[in-house]
């Protein structure tokens, strides 16, 4: 039996895009991202039978994840897997000051050999995430699952299933409370949808 997981990044912060907040705790949503939620809890409830919600650890997670508890009557599971990558010395950074780094290329184009410093490399943030979700799935088979969690741990996670290199994995895009859904079977992993932000009815059957 398949397990659906629907990745689901957390809503709009007040530093969303202009800095690394990585793991520092008290970064909530902003108003525009409380909207985001609940919109999104609105999709999904029109998704079908939800069989658990898990959430990362951060505020900025449950948060996204508390309208989603709401409008499918379950409550929200904090899973440690789904956390934000560890951003070690860069965690508070100006991305703009972060992107005048000689070290920012490598992030962009070959994070495969990059490790933040007195961080995380994105080798350990892609096995942690798909681990996680391995775990999920085999928490919850044939049912279909919420995890809610941040933009690059969902990134490396699609790129898994899809069989791309982790190098390659920044190609992908994942907004503010964007969508993305994979099925994990016998059969190995599809990917059903990437970066939804549309209608529920855009994600199909």
């Amino acid at each position: 039996m398949a397990t659906n997981v629907i990745l689901v990044r957390h809503g709009k912060t007040p530093t969303t895009g202009s800095v690394l907040p990585g793991r520092a705790p008290g970064l909530h949503l902003a108003d525009s991202g409380r909207e985001q939620a609940e919109a999104v809890a609105q999709r999904i409830a029109e998704w079908g039978k939800i069989g658990a919600i898990y959430a990362s650890p951060m505020e900025r997670t449950r948060e996204t994840a508390a309208p989603i508890a709401k409008a499918t009557g379950l409550r929200v599971r904090t899973s440690k897997g789904l956390i934000e990558c560890d951003f070690g010395d860069w965690t508070g950074r100006k991305l703009s000051d972060l992107r005048r780094l000689k070290s920012w290329k490598t992030v962009q184009h070959s994070p495969s050999s990059f490790r933040f410093p007195s961080g995380e490399s994105f080798t350990e943030m892609q096995a942690r995430i798909t681990e996680q979700i391995a775990a999920l799935v085999a928490r919850h088979p044939g049912e279909t699952i919420v995890a809610v969690s941040h933009a690059d741990p969902i990134k490396a996670a699609v790129a898994h299933a899809a069989g791309t290199h982790l190098d390659l994995f920044q190609r992908y895009l994942i907004s503010p409370c964007s969508l993305s859904a994979i099925s994990y079977s016998q059969a190995g992993p599809f990917v059903l949808t990437i970066n939804s932000t549309g209608s529920a009815g855009h994600l199909g059957g």
